[in-house]
């Protein structure tokens, strides 16, 4: 959830000058002036919005608007979660709400928050093929296997986790079926002919499209990070973790500050993969070693799940196969690369 607030600088200042409890002077007692900050807005069923205040809190109906319009019906309140009552939400749209809400001590604020339309239909996917080490004929790319039929709106993709990420693609609505594959290019080049695909497979003529798969451009990509890296997919920014995968050519003594993943961001996301349940770590605490080891991968020796997809959520899932057998959508192959 990305939130803008719609107070002006002047007041911001004043507000967050003011934030918490004050002494009155007259009579001693607490007076709080602090207006109620929303901390999130997701969609829980098609036709029901959820809004999460820092406290307890009631919305102000003839303010609150949704766009693209949505009609608004109910709101329950006062409370520290609101259960807002909408027209039915198109899967995976973007949309915009803005209110105003306001406490028990009548502290007001005006909010703006983003939220994505609800999927009842969010197909199993699984994180199959990626490289790394890509060339200007072959630059770096990730495939997607589904494993059920379904609708891709509002399906999130980062390179990092939704609390750190260097990139992230928000899929739009579009119908999937069991064996079908997505390939998303992280280096796109902007010559016009990098264009995603819904329907037909074969409208993209950007490098390295595949007739056999739906191709998506990352917007302003720049590549994956070569050896040290996570990739993970969610039902939707905010929303549960489908699929994630770890790797990394570290070791636990390559630095003692960030357990060997060399920054605080690399370590922030090994972890949050964790709790998220897309990673396992042999010890307490999550290493490079239990990370998938991308060495010897290029541009055509791709880095790829086992053909039957199995999904342990460790290295033991994955391996390099040898030069040119990267299998961009079709069935991975098993062989496995040898130095």
């Amino acid at each position: 959830m990305r939130f803008r607030s719609l107070l002006s600088a002047l007041f911001g200042c004043v507000l967050l000058a003011s934030c918490g409890p004050v002494q009155d002077s007259r009579s001693g007692k607490e007076v709080d002036l602090h207006p109620p900050t929303i901390e999130s807005v997701w969609s829980a069923a098609p036709g029901e919005l959820r809004i999460r205040f820092d406290e307890e809190a009631s919305l102000v109906p003839e303010k609150s608007r949704i766009s693209p319009a949505l009609a608004v019906k109910a709101a329950t309140g006062p409370a520290q979660e609101i259960v807002m009552q909408v027209d039915e939400q198109s899967p995976g749209c973007e949309y915009t709400l803005e209110g105003e809400a306001h406490d028990a001590s009548g502290n007001t604020a005006s909010f703006l928050a983003t939220f994505y339309g609800f999927n009842p239909r969010v197909p199993r996917l699984v994180i199959n093929e990626f490289i790394t080490q890509g060339t200007t004929d072959h630059p770096d790319m990730l495939e997607i296997r589904v494993l059920s039929a379904g609708d891709m709106g509002g399906v999130v993709l980062y390179q990092g986790t939704p609390g750190s990420f260097d990139d992230r693609l928000v899929f739009p609505s579009f119908a999937v079926r069991n064996g079908e594959f997505i390939i998303v290019h992280f280096k796109p080049s902007g010559d016009g002919t990098e264009i995603n695909e819904t329907s037909d497979k074969a409208a993209s003529g950007g490098i390295d499209a595949c007739p056999a798969a739906f191709d998506f451009w990352v917007p302003g990509g720049r590549g994956l990070a070569g050896n040290n890296g996570v990739l993970s997919a969610y039902q939707r920014p905010g929303g549960n973790l489908i699929d994630g995968i770890l790797y990394s050519n570290r070791a636990s003594t390559s630095d003692e500050k960030y357990c060997g993943f060399g920054s605080a961001a690399m370590l922030a996301r090994a972890e949050e993969l964790v709790r998220d349940k897309g990673w396992t770590a042999d010890g307490s605490r999550i290493s490079p070693e239990d990370a998938v080891n991308p060495a010897g991968s290029t541009s055509t020796r791709s880095v790829c799940r086992s053909s039957d997809s199995a999904d342990t959520d460790s290295a033991a899932d994955w391996h390099v196969v040898p030069m040119k057998k990267a299998s961009w959508g079709q069935v991975n192959s098993d062989e496995v690369y040898a130095p």
